[in-house]
C-alpha cells in the first residue's frame, strides 16, 4: 500500500486494486479511517475532530489528483506522492 502523502503525523495511502468508490486510507497514531474522495466524507475509523478536518481540507485541495492516483492503482500501476498540507 502506497504513502501518498504524509502531514501533521496523518499517513495517507491508497491500496492497489481497490474497490470502490474511490477513497484513501489514513492512519495516526495506531488510528485507522477511510475517506471517500469524491465528498471527504470518513466513512471508517476514528479520528478526532481536527484531524479529520485536516484530512478533509487536504482532499479538497487534492481531489483531481487523488481521482488520477485512484485511476493508477486500479491499473496496478503506482501512485505519484502529493503535496503535504502545510
Amino acid at each position: 500500500m502506497p504513502t501518498i502523502s504524509a502531514f501533521f503525523g496523518l499517513i495517507i495511502q491508497m491500496y492497489f486494486d481497490e474497490h470502490n468508490p474511490p477513497h484513501i486510507h489514513v492512519r495516526y497514531q495506531g488510528n485507522k479511517a477511510v475517506f471517500h474522495i469524491k465528498s471527504g466524507d470518513m466513512t471508517e475509523g476514528n479520528l478526532s475532530n481536527r484531524n479529520v478536518r485536516l484530512v478533509q481540507a487536504w482532499i479538497e485541495l487534492h481531489r483531481d489528483e487523488l481521482m488520477a492516483n485512484w485511476e493508477l492503482c486500479q491499473n496496478d500501476e503506482h501512485p505519484y506522492k502529493i503535496e503535504p498540507l502545510k
